[in-house]
């Protein structure tokens, strides 16, 4: 178990639950990571963990997309693997503090193609979620609106043995949090992703 949590950035803007997420082009090692993300309602620096529901304004499903390929293989930082557009899916709804009282014992599950690749509960975190906002507190401020993605159950693609498990063009997913709701992606070629309404696909994805 580790002593402290594993901090990394996602470079990306969140986007739509149900929007169409376009694999990197050449992507060969994309993941899937059902994920409680904490919204935060107000600024704080050095949070006592005592305090630290306070600066949260509520909760969102996420589904904190990954290319292992760039993220492990590719040497430096995990923002690499994070950060391509549409790698963010958010919501469907941000559900207040107040309405979910023990975010500690929430279900998690998503599926791939129809089938159960993950779940769990939020009650399995190593770290809960007033230690990593005090945490993440000690180094940066928190301001409203960032997000921190808090941990994924067993059961994401590269975690299959002895055969990983990697996203390809046509598959669909979906997940989501009890209480949080739920999402569902469509996953699309890069040289596809012009044939997909613009209003479907997350952006930006240039030509």
């Amino acid at each position: 178990m580790p002593t402290e949590p594993l901090l990394f950035l996602k470079g990306c803007s969140p986007t739509g639950p149900n929007d169409a997420i376009a694999l990197p082009p050449g992507s060969t090692h994309a993941d899937w990571e059902v994920e409680l993300a904490i919204v935060i309602g107000k600024q704080g620096l050095h949070i006592d963990r005592a305090r630290a529901l306070e600066y949260v304004a509520g909760y969102c499903v996420l589904n904190d997309f990954s290319e292992r390929e760039y993220q492990l293989q590719r040497a430096g930082q995990w923002t690499k693997g994070k950060s391509f557009p549409g790698f963010a899916p958010l919501g469907p709804w941000l559900v207040t503090r107040d309405e979910v009282p023990e975010a500690g014992k929430l279900r998690l599950w998503l599926d791939v193609n129809g089938k159960r690749r993950q779940e769990g509960s939020t009650q399995n975190l190593i770290f809960d979620v007033p230690f990593m906002v005090a945490y993440i507190s000690e180094f940066m401020a928190l301001l409203p609106g960032d997000i921190i993605a808090t941990g994924t159950p067993a059961g994401v693609g590269a975690g299959h043995k002895p055969n990983p498990l990697f996203l390809t063009d046509g598959d669909s997913i979906s997940l989501g949090i009890d209480g949080l709701g739920a999402q569902t992606q469509r996953i699309v070629a890069w040289e596809k992703r012009l044939s997909v309404p613009a209003s479907v696909v997350a952006s930006p994805l240039p030509a």
